[in-house]
């Protein structure tokens, strides 16, 4: 988008200014006054408006027209050009919200640089709002088991607040995804949610990462405080925020405003804080990595995402959803699980949690033939949690001294308690699926001498 509005009430200046961009591959509008500069702005939002502080004629001045627009289209760069120029009003208008002050008669080189510039961050801006939009809609949680209908319902409630969320959970286990399902349903959801990944900020550039910078030669720089401003600001394991700049962030939180780097201005914040952290901030406290006054102020509410591990009941309906996602959007082959298969995933080591399964999915679909149903030879040999060589059992020589009693009860045991863990602990649901009744589950589970079982639902 390289749609230019030249404000000016010189014609020979606005003229001018046009004809060096239209040179430049920009396309360009020309207004003389503030009715006509609102008039356009209305018809049609420009990449870039550049401004002149003084408008001969006028009932609005170029500072009026900048308070405007950056109330109505705060996603507009405002280029503020001026014959009468100083370092007062070059200071006024930065203030205000403009990108960039150029003073008349100004350099050509300049001009271009800066309008370059402000494009450039009008591109992103678009491209952001348009990344916002795709998460508009509250995300999709899939799941039945108890662990995951206990997170749901937390997640619920604390979707319905405004206060700070830290969210724990192992790497991979949908954090993040949880983050989303928060703001989505909350009275945020129609303002942006803005992604801080802390581990790629850098000590020496992160406070102007966050809180933006303001100088008179680049203008105003914004941070994520401010992009994030009526939504949600979201910090993406917290834990790798640098410690030099957790300082600052603490300060931000209890005072309720920040300034930006080399500026003046106080900026009131409302934003709401959600954390994300795969690592114990308690332990992080200890090492001296983490500012103990920090994780109290992010700790408001704490929510406990649990690993893919213990919610092996809900394996199969995420795969299934991961199989439609995959046709739909990246028009992968439309395939679904064997019965043996969705047993079989239900048993294996997922350490990298629902990333993982996504992946192998994902990889499934990529590699394998694209019609039918996944069957068990299909899934990754070395994610199983068996030990199994041509479908016969390697036996330990612990196991090969047994007796066949002994073997039989070991057997029965482990078999019992890994379709248990499947289920999530749910009786019912167990019996069914390893064909006895009930009350004779109990009672060989009683027999095996296996007891605190958590029991789930039925």
């Amino acid at each position: 988008m390289n749609d230019i509005l030249i404000v000016d009430d010189e014609r020979d200046i606005r003229e001018l200014v046009s004809d060096i961009l239209i040179d430049e591959g920009y396309t360009t509008r020309l207004a003389g006054n503030s009715d006509s500069a609102m008039r356009q702005m209305r018809e049609q939002r420009p990449a870039v408006l550049i401004l002149d502080i003084w408008l001969k004629d006028s009932l609005m001045d170029g500072i009026d027209i900048l308070k405007f627009v950056k109330s109505n289209y705060p996603e507009v760069p405002v280029v503020i050009i001026s014959g009468h120029g100083n370092i007062e009003i070059a200071v006024a208008a930065i203030k205000q919200g403009a990108f960039d002050f150029i003073e008349k008669p100004f350099n050509l080189d300049q001009l271009i640089l800066v309008i370059s510039r402000a494009a450039e961050v009008s591109n992103l801006r678009l491209e952001n709002s348009v990344l916002r939009s795709q998460y508009s809609q509250p995300l999709e949680l899939n799941g039945q088991s108890t662990v995951f209908k206990t997170l749901k319902g937390n997640l619920d409630k604390v979707a319905k607040s405004n206060g700070r969320v830290l969210i724990t959970g192992q790497s991979g286990s949908g954090k993040e995804t949880a983050a989303r399902y928060i703001h989505g349903n909350s009275n945020r959801a129609s303002a942006p949610m803005v992604i801080i990944n802390c581990g790629a900020l850098k000590a020496e550039t992160s406070d102007a990462a966050l809180f933006g910078t303001e100088t008179v030669n680049k203008g105003i720089e914004t941070g994520f405080f401010e992009k994030a401003q009526g939504g949600v600001l979201f910090f993406d394991e917290i834990s790798a925020l640098p410690l030099s700049t957790q300082s600052r962030v603490l300060r931000t939180l209890v005072d309720q405003y920040f300034i930006r780097v080399d500026g003046s201005e106080q900026l009131k914040i409302d934003v709401r804080i959600i954390s994300t952290t795969a690592r114990d901030l308690k332990h992080e406290i200890q090492a001296g990595n983490f500012r103990e006054e920090l994780y109290h102020r992010l700790n408001v509410v704490s929510i406990s995402v649990p690993s893919l591990e213990d919610r092996r009941e809900d394996i199969p309906l995420l795969a299934e959803y991961f199989l439609e996602e995959f046709n739909e959007k990246l028009n992968l082959p439309k395939r679904s699980l064997s019965k043996e298969s969705a047993a079989t995933l239900q048993s294996m080591n997922w350490q990298g949690n629902i990333r993982q399964l996504r992946n192998i999915i994902e990889r499934i679909l990529i590699m394998g033939p694209d019609h039918g149903s996944i069957e068990v030879d299909e899934l990754p040999k070395n994610e199983l949690r068996t030990n199994a060589k041509d479908d016969h059992l390697i036996l330990s020589n612990s196991v090969s001294a047994m007796s066949l009693r002994e073997a039989r009860e070991l057997f029965e045991r482990e078999y019992l308690l890994t379709q248990i863990d499947r289920f999530g602990g749910n009786i019912s649901r167990t019996a069914r699926f390893v064909g006895m009744e009930r009350s004779a589950l109990h009672r060989k589970l009683k027999s095996l001498e296996i007891v605190g079982i958590k029991k789930g639902n039925g």
